[in-house]
Formats: C-alpha cells, sequence, structure tokens
C-alpha cells in the first residue's frame, strides 16, 4: 500500500507543478548567477571556467553556472520579481539598495575589502570612422544633427552612469576653470546633449548592437565595449572625454535565495572575484581591477583619462541618485 500511496502523491505533486528546483546532487553544484549585460563575456569565458576549476581541485566536485544577463534595472526587477538568482552582479548600487529593501540582500553586503565592487570601468565615446562629426568631448554631442544612441535610464545602469559622467564631466572642468562647479554650465550641456538622443535601448549592450548595425553617429558607453568592439573589428574610433566616470559595479549574494546547503559554493564564487587569478581575468576582458591597479597595466587598450572621477565626487549613489539623476535629469532634463 505505500508504494502506491507514495506513487499517488509523486503524481500529485507533479500535477501541481511543485517540484523543488535542483539545488545540485552529491558531486555536482549549480550556481544562478544574474548580471547587467556587458559581463557576459569574461565570466562566461574566464571566470566561470577559473572557479570551476578551482573548485574541483578542492572539493572533488562539479560547479555548473546558470546565467541570465541584461540591463541592471531589468535584472533588478526579475529578482524582485522572484528570479532564483544566487548572485547578482549589477551596474549601479542603487539597485542592491532595492534588493536590500526587499529583504533579498543583507545591508551589510559591502563589508569586504573590496566594498562589494567587482570591477570597474570608465565611460568613453564612439564614433564612425574618421570622427566625421568632430567630435572631442561629451559637450560635442550637442552639435546640431548629431544623432546619439544612449540606453534607456529606466532599465540600464550604465545609462545613469553615462548621465552622471557628462553631468560631473562639466562640474569638473568649471572647477578648474574657476575653483567652483558651475551647476548651471552642467545642466545647460546634459539638456543640449539628451536634445540629440533618437533612440534609448534597454541595455549597454542593446545599444552597443544598435550602434554597430550602423545607426547613429555616436554612443557614450563602457571603455570595455569600446574595447571589445575594436578587437572584433568594428569599424568605430573611440573618443577619451576629457574627464569622465569610472563606473564601479557591486557583486551581492542574494541571501533570500541561498539554501544553507548552498552557501559554501555561493560564498566562494563570491569572493573568488576578488581574487588576483579573477581581477587578472576581469583586465584580460577590458574591466579594470577593483582590488589591484596595477594589473590593469597588463592591457594596453586602456585609455588615459586627464580628470578622472567616480560616484563618491557627487557623494556616493545615495546623493547622486536623488540629487542628478532624479533631481537634474528626470525633473530639469526631461520634465518629468
Amino acid at each position: 500500500m505505500k508504494p502506491l500511496i507514495c506513487g499517488l502523491l509523486l503524481a500529485a505533486i507533479i500535477s501541481t507543478g511543485c517540484l523543488p528546483a535542483p539545488t545540485g546532487t552529491a558531486g555536482n553544484r549549480t550556481i544562478t548567477v544574474y548580471a547587467f549585460s556587458i559581463m557576459k563575456e569574461s565570466l562566461e569565458r574566464d571566470i566561470y571556467p577559473a572557479f570551476k576549476e578551482k573548485w574541483r581541485q578542492q572539493h572533488g566536485e562539479e560547479v555548473n553556472f546558470v546565467s541570465s544577463f541584461a540591463g541592471s534595472e531589468t535584472v533588478t526587477n526579475q529578482i524582485l520579481q522572484g528570479a532564483p538568482a544566487d548572485i547578482a552582479i549589477l551596474s549601479i548600487e542603487m539597485d542592491v539598495d532595492r534588493l536590500i529593501k526587499a529583504g533579498h540582500v543583507p545591508e551589510d553586503w559591502w563589508v569586504t575589502a573590496e566594498r562589494g565592487i567587482v570591477n570597474r570601468t570608465p565611460f568613453v565615446i564612439l564614433v564612425r570612422p574618421g570622427n566625421p562629426l568632430g567630435i572631442t568631448d561629451f559637450a560635442d554631442l550637442a552639435k546640431p544633427g548629431v544623432k546619439l544612441i544612449h540606453p534607456d535610464p529606466v532599465s540600464s545602469g550604465g545609462a545613469q552612469w553615462s548621465i552622471l559622467s557628462i553631468y560631473g564631466s562639466e562640474l569638473k572642468k568649471s572647477e578648474l576653470e574657476t575653483g567652483v562647479k558651475d551647476e548651471a554650465r552642467a545642466l545647460a550641456t546634459l539638456k543640449a546633449v539628451w536634445a540629440n538622443v533618437f533612440v534609448t535601448p534597454e541595455s549597454a549592450r542593446a545599444a552597443r548592437t544598435t550602434f554597430e548595425t550602423g545607426y547613429g553617429d555616436a554612443l557614450i558607453t563602457y571603455e570595455l565595449e569600446a574595447l571589445l568592439m575594436k578587437q572584433a573589428g568594428a569599424p568605430i574610433e573611440v573618443v577619451v572625454p576629457r574627464s569622465t566616470i569610472f563606473s564601479e559595479h557591486p557583486g551581492v549574494v542574494i541571501e533570500r535565495n541561498v539554501s544553507p546547503e548552498e552557501r559554501e559554493a555561493v560564498y566562494a564564487f563570491r569572493n573568488f572575484l576578488w581574487s588576483d587569478e579573477a581581477q587578472k581575468a576581469f583586465v584580460r576582458n577590458n574591466f579594470r581591477s577593483s582590488v589591484n591597479e596595477s594589473f590593469d597595466a597588463a592591457n594596453a587598450g586602456f585609455v588615459k583619462i586627464e580628470m578622472p572621477f567616480t560616484i563618491h565626487y557627487f557623494g556616493g549613489w545615495k546623493k547622486a541618485h536623488p540629487d542628478v539623476i532624479d533631481g537634474v535629469f528626470r525633473k530639469q532634463v526631461k520634465g518629468e
């Protein structure tokens, strides 16, 4: 009778779709990573294989990875709606804050030597061969007739970095010239540049694809994307703004989704992201190191920036988002 009862119970479970998701079997583990769009190559090409080999040598187990890539805010929304991510690598810290508020991530997520930042990259401008419109800096993107591709700030963390880069570069230059941050000048430049945006793809990677297919005159994007395109032989030129921001990308464990059995491997992978081996792999894949800037010398393609700055120039994301993204861009530039 017992086998019949068990069989009936199993049939009922299957019919209702309530079988638990597999978390790995003896000798085999699976880690699910949700990441913003431009992380794809470095993770799949180098980081996953290196960790799998390391774990195999140390534990005699196989680790498999399941990945999903999209704009940072899209990834965050997916996790908030129940996506089974164990780890998220996001473009902006504000997306981590959203996960904290929903109870997915602990408030002390940043308590690491690197304050939770996995890697970094500056923002540059891509133009067509020969730079026919004479673009030399962000302000030139406001020239009449320039068709600018820019990812959508609603779904893309890269788009928000780009806005901060345009606005902050004018603050930096005015501060150097006069000793005072000229917010009116920065606002006017951002308004004029945004007026030339004619398409807003959902992510930085989608914006790159749009530019690659021949649309538009210019694209603001991560240095990483520029280098990947050049290495692929794309007909582009890279314009390095005089002053530009370095984006910094947080990695977090989605505690709500991680079972006690999974915890060791998930945290081992997160910590591996800051190992010398992984950081050097990021540099090979055109990200800059968040751990040791000397590693960056191994990538000859990295550009020299005269006046770089980071999110800390604005007082961190907790000030930059309400002050610039909401207060300047959404309210004053877009009039929302």
